[in-house]
């Protein structure tokens, strides 16, 4: 791991920008006044649009974050971002827009496409980012897991004993076989679902969720689109991770 920028934010907050071989990523740690060396680390997902995009909304979540005493960290997609063009990503991205603009359904064989190979190579590098990240003197465990595509943060709960519990957003495409993984899941889930997201199977998202085979798992849908996200449903995750990684 290779720090690039440093800034301090104006509530404390320590950014800094690294790059771990080719995959850019962000760390966020708490300012001396909140901060509880080590630090809880919590994970933070994001949809494959790229981390310049979703800047401000990540920093926002790593802020609320280290305000609870966490240390916040995210890595740049497969495919996204200034990382190499990977073409058969485009490809399913460009059938999915297709599909969506005629009004089609979302066939399988499409949401295979999109999201089984983004798993493949993201969750490896998620954990290889954990490796590193666990190796600073001022980052401990445990570590959470929160948002970005679901079958990422399903996959990473399986596979990673590392984390410890997990935030996932119902708001991107399900495979198949994923339902499968999600019944091997046992850390406490926390799942938030907006009614009214557009460009996700609200029923598929159900299901998903009766699937996960953790003991503790809890859904809070809201009404709303996609970003619609109400303020008091993050504060309920926040302490969500409060309960299960302090």
């Amino acid at each position: 791991m290779r720090f690039t920028s440093e800034q301090r934010l104006d509530d404390g907050v320590l950014e800094r920008e690294f790059t771990l071989g080719e995959i850019p990523g962000i760390l966020w740690t708490p300012g001396s006044a909140s901060a509880s060396a080590p630090a809880p680390l919590i994970l933070l997902g994001h949809p494959p649009l790229g981390l310049h995009k979703m800047y401000p909304r990540l920093a926002g979540r790593a802020r609320h974050a280290a305000a609870d005493g966490f240390a916040a960290a995210t890595i740049e997609l497969p495919g996204s971002g200034d990382r190499p063009r990977w073409a058969a990503a485009e490809q399913a991205r460009a059938d999915l827009r297709r599909a969506m603009e005629a009004g089609e359904p979302v066939g399988d064989e499409i949401v295979d496409a999109l999201v089984l190979p983004l798993v493949e190579r993201a969750v490896p590098e998620w954990q290889t980012a954990l490796d590193a990240l666990l190796s600073l003197p001022e980052i401990g465990g445990p570590v959470g897991y929160s948002g970005g595509v679901i079958s990422i943060g399903t996959r990473l709960a399986v596979v990673e004993p590392r984390i410890s519990a997990a935030v996932l957003f119902a708001g991107s495409f399900v495979p198949r076989a994923m339902f499968e993984e999600a019944r091997q899941v046992t850390i406490p889930l926390h799942v938030l679902l907006q009614w009214d997201d557009e460009g996700n199977d609200r029923q598929a998202a159900l299901d998903l969720f009766d699937a996960f085979g953790s003991r503790e798992k809890t859904l809070h849908a809201n009404m709303g689109g996609h970003t619609g996200v109400p303020q008091f449903a993050g504060d309920d995750a926040a302490r969500f991770f409060a309960r299960h990684l302090k």
